[in-house]
């Protein structure tokens, strides 16, 4: 019903315009409401999650919900306290891995003549990009093998892993927001005599403030909601553990993989409800975000 409504809409409202206005305004009209038709088409998949996700997690969202671990648990109560805080502290160091390493390599992509080497670490980034999550977390899982035996289990194996996904999309994004930059505000700086380092930091990443923020939380997002890997290397727990490098961490995408596959009742309003959380969460990460990029950003683009 809603695509022969769109079918209908585009070819009446093109041969109206075509017949009232002429060829020209009929091809603008034609392309105006396919805009639009794509931009709703794009819409619906989201607000169906979105729509699902507060519905079906709505019974268990709540104060006690988010305060309360699964420990001890029974149908009627439960919370994913302990999958925030994992889920958190895990991508907090993530984060603190790959924005800084990924910021210094697009300002080398981008500022430097790099030659070979610029290309050589081009090609890898555009191959670690397409890497599943799967492998970024047999890697991580097999480093710390290696280096700490196979016993040991922690929260830093998952960040880890983490930084290997994210590290790539913080690169290729922030390099696309540098190329944005007009040359001329480097040369008039290198004119006033301002050395290159400080025309990057002062004037560079200064204009570029609010498409870096975007594009690291792009990345954030890339990653917050990964399972396998973090199923892999940090496993899943009941308890609240805060220590990010001893013993196993609960995450949010985890406790939701294993509350749906129970299959139980009690266990699918969990689900949504973790899923709803973490949508939740990283909306607040998009305000914060913006919030930073406006308070940065030069103040002719506020």
């Amino acid at each position: 019903m809603l695509a022969v409504t769109a079918v209908t809409w585009l070819v009446a409202a093109t041969v109206v315009s075509w017949v009232a206005e002429g060829e020209r305004w009929g091809r603008d009209t034609l392309m105006t409401v396919l805009v639009y038709l794509a931009f709703a088409a794009v819409m619906v998949p989201l607000v169906s999650l979105v729509w699902m996700a507060v519905v079906g997690g709505a019974q268990r969202f709540g104060p006690e919900f988010l305060l309360t671990s699964m420990r001890g648990a029974q149908e009627d109560n439960g919370g994913f306290y302990h999958g925030i805080v994992g889920t958190l502290e895990i991508t907090a160091i993530a984060s603190a891995v790959s924005v800084p390493l990924g910021l210094l390599t697009a300002v080398f992509l981008v500022e430097y003549d790099g030659g070979w080497l610029a290309r050589a670490v081009t090609f890898l980034v555009d191959v670690m990009t397409g890497v599943p999550s799967i492998v970024a977390g047999l890697f991580s899982y097999s480093l710390f093998l290696l280096l700490a035996g196979p016993r040991y289990q922690a929260g830093v194996i998952g960040a880890v892993a983490l930084s290997v996904l994210m590290t790539p999309v913080v690169v290729r994004g922030v390099e696309e927001m540098l190329k944005l930059v007009p040359n001329d505000l480097r040369e008039a700086s290198y004119a006033l005599g301002v050395p290159k380092w400080l025309t990057i930091i002062k004037v560079v990443l200064r204009t570029a403030a609010a498409g870096i923020t975007t594009s690291v939380m792009l990345a954030v997002a890339r990653v917050i909601g990964e399972t396998a890997p973090l199923l892999i290397t940090v496993g899943l727990t009941i308890r609240t553990n805060v220590n990010p490098v001893e013993g196993s961490m609960a995450t949010l995408p985890v406790l939701v993989y294993d509350q749906y596959a129970r299959g139980e009742a009690a266990t699918m309003e969990r689900a949504w409800a973790g899923a709803l959380t973490l949508i939740v969460i990283v909306m607040l990460l998009n305000l914060a975000a913006r919030l930073v990029a406006w308070r940065f950003s030069p103040r002719g683009r506020r």
